[in-house]
């Protein structure tokens, strides 16, 4: 309000009041409307708090153009795999925390292309969607093995717990990108979908109660047990003669290069079960071990531990025939070579060695092998061969390099004695005898030549 005596100079009028129209107040003659006084901006206490000048000037950031344009290859993998939106928007924000993070923030474009993948992969896992990083580096047509390091990077930078997922959770999703249901295919390859992934689901868990599995990539793995049920749900003529490279062609995939091996080791192991089923009268063998699928996965338990067992039966067996053939050869005491020119107690020595009874030395012929045997007598090195099922690594394993000994100029006789050429220096029962013979002959020889 107006202070009390204040007058319009201009007509006297005693009717002035506050005008705040504008930016400043003014006051203003009601009667006349001359402009009685005029505020300044620095005696005028506007109210508020100070601002200063950045805040002022301040706009809101725009988001980078590669952080708009990694969100949407994000999207467009969701919707390619067809997630539930929910998985969606994880993986959005998850891509954004780690584009904006010190760690990523100063990468190059494909590994922030990557990355996005990586946020989806994770994201599945974590509101259990199975899928494999195989998918995921097709989709980006990227290297798997720049995928896993940076997927390994992300989860340790955002401290994200990803569950892991065996193979047998991504099966349904890889059998669904197979085109062979009765939609896709003609009638006589074609297969329900639900019947066709329950049997390649049993005949994976089969391949890895078996070690087949073990150390393996899952992509080859399920083609070729996708491959083996299509033929089993309904083998005809027809199917058993169709390849695998023909096929993934029906199928509308790509073969894998070391998916045939794989179907060659699962028919190795179903034939080795079916061989166990007894109404099966013949020898199964991989041409026709597929017509006998449904029976061995059936009863896929109890095939596992008769195979087991008769395995072990017939190592008993041939443990035993060896025995016997060992105990006839050194069976007649007789046969004991006497040596001249020897003291009684290395003759005795000699007869300890030459009649070592089976279980008093290490050289026993009817003890079972131990798995990690070395070279010693007849055991095989590779204790893989000897056992029904056994890892991959230890049935075909890789040939170790071996670093070139140095040429040993001064020879003395007292160098230790590698564990790996002992072996060689140890004498067996046989060795003794024959080293008893020859050392009988050359005293005979020389007692002859001193007689003469």
């Amino acid at each position: 309000m107006p202070g009390p005596g204040l007058r319009c100079p201009g007509c006297g009028s005693s009717n002035i009041i506050d005008d705040d129209l504008h930016c400043q107040t003014q006051r203003v003659c009601v009667d006349c409307g001359a402009v009685v006084s005029e505020g300044t901006l620095v005696n005028d206490v506007m109210g508020g708090a100070d601002v200063s000048y950045s805040h002022t000037t301040a706009v809101a950031r725009k988001p980078c153009p590669n952080l708009l344009y990694g969100i949407q290859r994000v999207r467009a993998m969701c919707r390619t795999l067809r997630v539930n939106p929910e998985i969606e928007t994880l993986s959005q924000t998850n891509f954004t925390q780690a584009y904006q993070h010190e760690h990523f923030i100063n990468v190059s474009l494909q590994r922030k292309e990557v990355l996005g993948g990586c946020c989806v992969l994770v994201s599945c896992r974590l509101l259990n969607w199975p899928i494999t990083m195989g998918t995921i580096s097709c989709l980006l047509d990227a290297d798997p093995m720049v995928l896993g390091e940076i997927y390994k990077e992300m989860v340790q930078t955002l401290n994200i717990t990803a569950p892991t997922i065996s193979i047998t959770d991504v099966m349904e999703a890889h059998s669904q990108e197979y085109k062979i249901s009765p939609l896709h295919a003609p009638e006589e390859f074609s297969a329900d979908p639900r019947l066709l992934n329950k049997r390649a689901v049993a005949l994976v868990e089969l391949a890895a109660d078996t070690w087949i599995v073990t150390g393996r990539q899952p992509v080859p793995i399920m083609m070729s047990a996708i491959y083996l049920a299509w033929q089993s749900l309904k083998p005809t003529k027809q199917r058993l003669k169709l390849t695998l490279e023909k096929f993934c062609k029906i199928a509308k995939v790509n073969k894998q290069k070391v998916a045939m091996k794989r179907v060659a080791e699962m028919k190795e192991v179903l034939c080795k079960l079916g061989n166990e089923l007894p109404w099966v009268r013949e020898d199964l063998t991989p041409e026709n071990v597929v017509i006998h699928v449904e029976d061995i996965l059936q009863h896929r338990f109890a095939l596992l531990r008769r195979a087991l067992r008769t395995h072990e039966e017939t190592q008993l067996e041939e443990g035993r025939t060896s025995c016997e053939d060992s105990q006839n050869e050194k069976s007649v005491p007789s046969e004991i070579p006497e040596i001249p020119n020897t003291s009684s107690v290395e003759r005795c020595e000699v007869r300890t060695d030459v009649f070592e009874q089976p279980g008093d030395g290490d050289d026993n012929l009817c003890t079972s092998p131990e798995p990690h045997g070395g070279t010693q007598g007849n055991q095989e090195p590779n204790w893989g061969k000897r056992v029904l099922f056994a890892p991959p690594c230890v049935v075909h394993p890789k040939k170790r390099r071996r670093a070139p000994h140095p040429e040993c100029k001064d020879v003395t006789g007292d160098e230790e004695i590698c564990d790996i050429e002992i072996d060689s220096y140890i004498r067996t029962p046989r060795e003794v005898r024959e080293f008893a013979l020859v050392q009988q002959m050359l005293s005979e020889k020389e007692d002859a030549n001193v007689s003469h």
